[in-house]
């Protein structure tokens, strides 16, 4: 899959190579799968060798992008455009050989000419310096683009390391969002001067308001050292003058992982870097901290932690935690502790054999948020016996209680309900459980909505109501995912219950409408699922069953908190609405609609949302703009904020980001299936579409 040639001179020197008479040649040429990838009478190499999550708001989704090394070596990145369906958006691999090819497999233009690739050792430096080890991506940065009339922007850009075979390291500078090739803006190739590279991370380190960064490199014998990337236009970005070893002794301990947690030390008063690597059984672990002398290095070993080979290691970046585990099934928590000096660490053991019975693990992965850990593993040995085929198993152990949850979801400064989906599911399953909101939380989440007012606050609040409605009500009697082999199909001029007369049709509408409220309320995660079934049906027929008005209740109470959430919106649009037209100019945002729709209710009195609507109305000197219906031309009335309704029956949904009617057969959704959004167009100006990529105002869900 490398470009180390033309392709008949390549195909030549294989045949020569395969051939040799010398064994040292032949034999080594055959028993290479980078070589042969095919393997002829070998095993297809199949699957992955490892993968590498970039961070949130990456894609054109503003979600993660994954790059994915295979098995026969070849580096891909892939984006979750669509829901479920995962995209390829470019070969690496392809990318890097093409330019490879073009330098003459030179990395800078004063290197002396290499021989030709009739030699064996050429062929094999022109494979080494193109096959992936490992890739890791860095934080998000930011880098100037000067436009046409000479202005600067501020865009965003990702990197992505690529360590090679022979120590090479390949930095590629994408610019967000990622949308494929074109989106590549550079790619500059650094010399580690390790020999058998292992693994790879960045080095992240912020000191008084300044971002440094750098490459931490393992060796499979055993040395550890930082190396500065050098990039332009990056903006308040610094790397280290010259490398720094962490690590020089050749000990034969292969560095299997390595973690970087940026901590804050409380006796120096300073952030500080954490650097901890995994060497056969102990733990390597190195404290960075940048004082009026320099950069202070200290190192040191864990010892004592397992008695094999660690396999994996993960560690939560929110109180430095780390975790490693061997493969018979023992993991390690290392809690770091600081001293004066430098650190210590306290270690526990977790037995999963308590957990999960007799175990093999081979990998460990902690949550955003450290709520799980992630655990792979495998049938352990049961009578001294090893299992004959073996079932591999992704298992979660729970590392915080809900009581933690719920602390760390109200003291967060994230202040966004997906990024912290780990937390919430804690609080989610306690709910569910015990069919009740803890009188404590209650108490806090109303503290803190009375105290900051945040719109954070009112959707946690809406997904505790939301999952508490979901509680109250009685479990299916068929499974929801489950497909109905039934021929469903009938013509909708012959089903019951369609009528042909306008008092019919109004009448199944508000039923509908009824029945859809009902479910945005009740389910919470997908307006496509009808509840009333779900609901316990009254046996009496002169009053409500106390449970079915407890679920009212709470319908009511959810109808609140999104109407505020709606007008919340309501009024950062009309914010932008006026920030961004002139005098009588007519937007695609129905402006007169939403401010009539706010000052509709009596009840609702915002000094705020009055003023901004006054200096609107002044501006708009009397005009309506209203929408019109695509298909009769008639005007649509601003009189729900889901959806508008001609005066010919046409309903077209409403766009929750800028409460436009989506007129088009094609329409985005929430994550969660909470609310639709409609396509930015390309007539729409920027402050529109910057609405337009906005999360969901209910759940923080991005919208697909």
């Amino acid at each position: 899959i490398f470009q180390v040639g033309p392709k008949k001179e390549v195909a030549e020197c294989k045949e020569k190579f395969a051939n040799s008479v010398d064994p040292t040649v032949s034999q080594a040429f055959m028993l290479d799968r980078v070589f042969n990838p095919e393997g002829k009478s070998l095993p297809p190499m199949r699957g992955f060798k490892y993968s590498s999550w970039s961070p949130l708001g990456c894609d054109a989704n503003g979600r993660c992008l994954l790059a994915a090394l295979t098995m026969d070596n070849r580096l891909t990145i892939h984006a979750n455009l669509n829901r479920l369906q995962w995209v390829h958006l470019v070969d690496l691999t392809e990318v890097y050989g093409e330019r490879l090819y073009e330098a003459s497999y030179k990395l800078s233009k004063v290197e002396t000419p290499r021989a030709e690739l009739g030699d064996f050792s050429e062929f094999q430096r022109r494979h080494s310096m193109q096959t992936p080890v490992r890739m890791e991506w860095s934080g998000i940065c930011t880098t100037q683009q000067v436009k046409h009339n000479n202005e600067c922007r501020d865009v965003g850009s990702v990197l992505l390391a690529v360590l090679f075979e022979n120590g090479n390291i390949a930095v590629w500078q994408f610019q967000l969002p990622f949308l494929g090739k074109e989106s590549i803006t550079s790619c500059n190739t650094i010399e580690s001067g390790i020999n058998s590279p292992s693994v790879l991370s960045w080095w992240e380190y912020e000191h008084n308001n300044r971002k440094m960064s750098g490459l931490i490199v393992g060796s499979a014998f055993g040395p550890v050292k930082i190396l500065p990337v050098n990039l332009k236009a990056v903006k308040g970005y610094f790397t280290l003058r010259q490398p720094v070893v962490l690590w020089q002794e050749m000990d034969q301990l292969p560095v299997q992982s390595i973690k970087c947690i940026p901590l804050y030390h409380p006796y120096q008063k300073c952030s500080c870097s954490l650097v901890v690597a995994a060497r056969g059984p102990y733990v390597f672990w190195c404290l960075l901290l940048i004082s009026k002398a320099g950069l202070n290095v200290h190192n040191s070993h864990v010892t004592g932690l397992h008695s094999l080979p660690i396999v994996s290691m993960t560690a939560d970046k929110q109180n430095g935690t780390v975790y490693t585990c061997s493969s018979d099934g023992k993991v390690r928590q290392l809690i770091p502790i600081f001293t004066d000096v430098a650190l210590k660490f306290e270690h526990q053991l977790i037995k999963l054999s308590e957990v999960f019975g007799s175990v093999r693990t081979h990998g460990i992965a902690v949550s955003p948020c450290g709520a799980y850990l992630a655990v792979i593993t495998t049938e352990g040995m049961t009578n001294g016996l090893h299992p004959v085929n073996k079932n591999y198993q992704v298992q979660f152990v729970t590392l915080k209680t809900f009581e933690e949850a719920a602390a760390q979801l109200l003291e967060s400064s994230v202040q966004n309900l997906f990024r912290q989906v780990d937390l919430t599911d804690l609080v989610r399953w306690k709910i569910l459980k015990d069919k009740h909101i803890p009188q404590f939380l209650q108490e806090a989440l109303d503290k803190k909505i009375e105290s900051c007012g945040s719109t954070y606050f009112w959707r946690f609040k809406l997904f505790l109501l939301r999952i508490l409605y979901q509680s109250m009500q009685k479990a299916p009697s068929e499974v929801m995912w489950r497909p109905s082999h039934e021929d469903a199909k009938i013509l909708i001029s012959d089903s019951p219950g369609m009528g042909s007369t306008e008092d019919d049709q109004e009448e199944g509408t508000s039923k509908q409408a009824s029945k859809q409220s009902l479910c945005d309320a009740g389910k919470g995660m997908d307006v496509d699922d009808t509840t009333d079934d779900s609901l316990p049906q009254s046996s009496d027929t002169g009053g409500r069953e106390p449970m079915e008005e407890k679920l009212l209740e709470i319908q009511a109470q959810i109808e609140a908190v999104e109407m505020h959430l709606t007008r919340e919106h309501m009024k950062r649009v009309l914010g932008e609405v006026y920030l961004h037209t002139w005098i009588t100019e007519n937007t695609s945002i129905p402006t007169r609609g939403v401010c009539d729709f706010l000052m509709s209710d009596e009840g609702y009195d915002d000094r705020t949302a009055r003023v901004l609507i006054g200096h609107i109305l002044k501006k708009m000197n009397k005009q309506t703009f209203p929408e019109h219906c695509s298909l009769c031309k008639e005007i649509l009335p601003f009189t729900d904020r889901k959806q508008a309704v001609c005066s010919n029956g046409h309903i077209w949904l409403r766009c929750f980001l800028t409460y436009q009617s989506c007129q088009s057969l094609v329409y985005r959704r929430c994550l969660l299936h909470d609310s639709i959004a409609r396509h930015p167009t390309p007539e729409d100006p920027e402050w529109i579409k910057r609405l337009l990529q906005g999360p969901c105002t209910f759940c923080d869900s991005p919208v697909f």
